[in-house]
């Protein structure tokens, strides 16, 4: 297991949508064991794997004692109860807006045998699994933004040393 870099906002890995994971094999462990030590510091709720470079359909997570992960996860169903909720990423440190996200959320996916897991929750769980899902359809909160809320988000994020086009 390793501790791996994070990508920012602004590296192209990020706007990709993710390839399926086909095999189960030595190389999806570890990428798995990479996502979650590295989900696993303090402040950290979800890491989806082209947040640490890797464009494969997979993301771990760690909230309210639920400590996971899910390979190929897809959105089964959202709860039509929606809120607004103040949101953040790795990818785009710094930066918080509130974001709208259903209240429930369930996902399915497979673990490391290629066998059926769901996983489900609410509030800050349903938030966490539809933000790194969303990463892995190549898509950042900051794109679930109301257009004046995206403009001041961008100018913010441009003015961050870690601002991948500098």
């Amino acid at each position: 297991m390793a501790m791996r870099d994070l990508r920012y906002f602004g590296d192209p890995v990020l706007k990709t949508v993710t390839d399926p994971v086909t095999t189960f094999d030595k190389s999806v462990k570890a990428l798995v064991d990479d996502l979650l030590e590295t989900v696993d510091l303090p402040g950290r709720a979800g890491l989806a794997a082209p947040q640490i470079g890797v464009s494969l359909r997979a993301f771990s997570y760690k909230v309210d004692g639920k400590h996971g992960y899910v390979l190929n996860p897809k959105i089964v169903e959202l709860s039509e109860n929606a809120h607004e909720i103040t949101e953040g990423c790795l990818s785009v440190p710094k930066l918080w807006f509130p974001t709208t996200r259903a209240k429930y959320a369930v996902v399915r996916g497979v673990d490391l045998r290629n066998e059926p897991v769901t996983v489900e929750g609410d509030g800050v769980f349903a938030q966490c699994l539809q933000h790194e899902t969303d990463h892995l359809d190549g898509m950042l909160y900051l794109d679930r933004l109301d257009p004046d809320q995206r403009r001041q988000a961008m100018r913010e994020a441009r003015q961050h040393d870690w601002f991948w086009s500098r």
